[in-house]
């Protein structure tokens, strides 16, 4: 049988701190920048607005809503 290898306890570096500390806050800033756009789209209900072609009029090159729920 061989004696377990003797080992020392590993320091971090400042240094090494420091960019675990940054990629932790960038992780979370991304996280909360998601999370507070799923919760805008959720809450938020667009207005009705007038659309500038009715369906059916080929003149102009003015865009009209797909379907619209007005």
């Amino acid at each position: 049988m061989t004696a377990p290898i003797a080992t020392t306890p590993r320091r971090r570096s400042r240094a090494g701190i420091a960019a675990l500390v940054l990629i932790a806050v960038g992780i979370s800033g991304l996280a909360a920048a998601n999370g507070h756009l799923v919760y805008v789209s959720v809450t938020s209900q667009p207005d009705c607005v007038p659309h500038a072609r009715e369906a059916g009029s080929a003149a102009g090159n003015v865009y009209r809503a797909a379907k619209s729920s007005c």
